[in-house]
């Protein structure tokens, strides 16, 4: 065995304990990388906005970053009061549904040999039988620190997003100041793929998941179900998680169809069940993947490992996030000599332009 083939495989050792530590450090650090790390990827969408509304309405660039950052504020309130109304409404509601839940409950408890009171409510069946008090704590305290959170992390998230916006521009500047001619060629073209393909995805699944959302919301309208802003909202959001995102909203989008319908009309039901796996089946699999093409080179196995790896360091968020984050790993592994074989990992090679214009040297 010669030196390189030794030299290579502590290379390998070392890589796989140096992946385990990254992720290790990212899940301990989550409250300051991932408002970071989505600052970053939002900075990676919007860049070429204020660039082409410079160049072509001469329109200043931090002016640009003002009516950018305004937008996205303007939506999330939107659509942050859309989804408490619809909620609210949920709440007040639900008396309406406790005999169709409670229907299906006596069902399941027939099935199953648990004992029912017909004197007392679900929630009081529930509360004797399943012992679901300290998971309904639980989740309380969950959904009332969650709500908080979330509030705090968008807040981060967009001024970081607005601060680095506004900076791009001088960034790109001093990059060119920092680095000789080479150099610079080489991070020029490893940042352009990255902003490119990392763009181009995020605007494709937003279209798509739009898509998927809008259908979701005539469907549920024509059909007659409550709440279509809610499953509207759901099949949006489930949409950026590959495969089990749609499973998922598939799943509850049809288990609330049959509490609403079932026993009168469970024809809707299997028609809402239907109707949901054509629509993501249709846009996520041949849709999408049209649109896309092959520019992301990764395969079905490590999108699923990577939706494990940063579902786990960063939750929901991570996994929303999995998808990007692989595609920036693999362009730098395709860009850098010595992390090329990396780049085979996660999926198909692409065509290698020359080395001057493709490879970052050692």
């Amino acid at each position: 065995m010669d030196q390189r083939d030794i030299s290579e495989k502590i290379l390998y050792i070392l890589s796989f304990f140096a992946i385990v530590l990254f992720f290790i450090i990212c899940k301990n650090l989550s409250s300051v990388m991932l408002p970071a790390i989505s600052a970053i990827l939002l900075g990676f969408v919007f860049k070429n906005i204020p660039e082409r509304l410079e160049k072509k309405f001469k329109i200043p660039w931090v002016l640009s970053c003002v009516f950018i950052l305004l937008f996205l504020i303007v939506i999330i309130f939107v659509f942050s009061s859309l989804l408490i109304t619809s909620l609210t409404t949920i709440v007040a509601e639900f008396p309406k549904y406790e005999d169709k839940f409670m229907t299906i409950f006596k069902i399941f408890a027939d099935r199953f040999s648990i004992i029912i009171d017909e004197e007392q409510n679900l929630f009081q069946n529930l509360w004797q039988n399943l012992q679901i008090r300290e998971y309904i704590q639980k989740i309380a305290i969950f959904l009332s620190s969650g709500v908080v959170s979330a509030g705090k992390a968008i807040f981060l998230v967009l001024i970081l997003f607005g601060f680095l916006l506004i900076e791009i521009k001088s960034m790109s500047n001093r990059f060119h100041t920092a680095f000789d001619k080479q150099d610079k060629t080489n991070v020029s073209t490893l940042s352009s793929k990255i902003i490119n393909e990392t763009s181009r995805y995020v605007f494709i699944k937003f279209i798509i998941s739009l898509a998927t959302g809008f259908l979701a919301f005539a469907g549920t309208k024509i059909i007659g179900m409550d709440f279509s802003i809610i499953w509207a909202t759901f099949a949006f959001l489930m949409n950026f998680i590959p495969t089990f995102g749609s499973i998922f909203s598939c799943a509850i989008t049809t288990l609330f169809a049959l509490v609403q319908f079932y026993p009168d009309s469970i024809g809707k039901v299997i028609f809402i069940f239907i109707y949901m796996v054509a629509i993501n089946f249709t846009l996520g699999n041949i849709i999408e993947p049209r649109i896309e093409g092959k520019e992301l080179g990764l395969s079905p196995f490590v999108i699923l490992v990577s939706l494990s790896l940063w579902g786990w360091a960063w939750g929901f968020v991570g996994m929303i996030l999995a998808v990007p984050l692989t595609v920036i790993l693999k362009i730098i592994c395709e860009n850098i000599d010595y992390l090329s074989k990396f780049a085979l990992i996660f999926g198909y090679a692409k065509e290698k332009t020359p080395k001057k214009n493709n490879k970052l040297d050692k």
